[in-house]
């Protein structure tokens, strides 16, 4: 399944699959948010799997939202590997 984008008013819908054959299209759509909004969320709840590569790029938002000072929020049931990622940094 590909990967499809939709928003609304800064709220983003993720579907399909987010992997490194189309890690170009969620960089595009995302490249410079945080200039153009104060807040972000996106939704996982339809994505159907996720690599390393996916898990990468969703955790570089969040610490350019970190590092801009904007709110940045992810919810849904989505993949197991992305809350393990944010897990361990909790963690550590």
């Amino acid at each position: 399944m590909d990967l499809q984008i939709t928003n609304c008013n800064n709220f983003f819908k993720i579907k399909g699959t987010l992997n490194r054959n189309n890690l170009d299209v969620f960089r595009n759509e995302f490249r410079n948010i945080f200039d153009k909004t104060n807040t972000v969320t996106i939704s996982i709840e339809d994505i159907v799997s996720m690599d390393r590569y996916g898990v990468n790029a969703l955790a570089e938002l969040h610490n350019e939202s970190i590092e801009k000072n904007k709110s940045f929020s992810i919810i849904g049931l989505g993949c197991k590997d992305l809350y393990n990622h944010f897990k361990s940094q909790v963690a550590a």
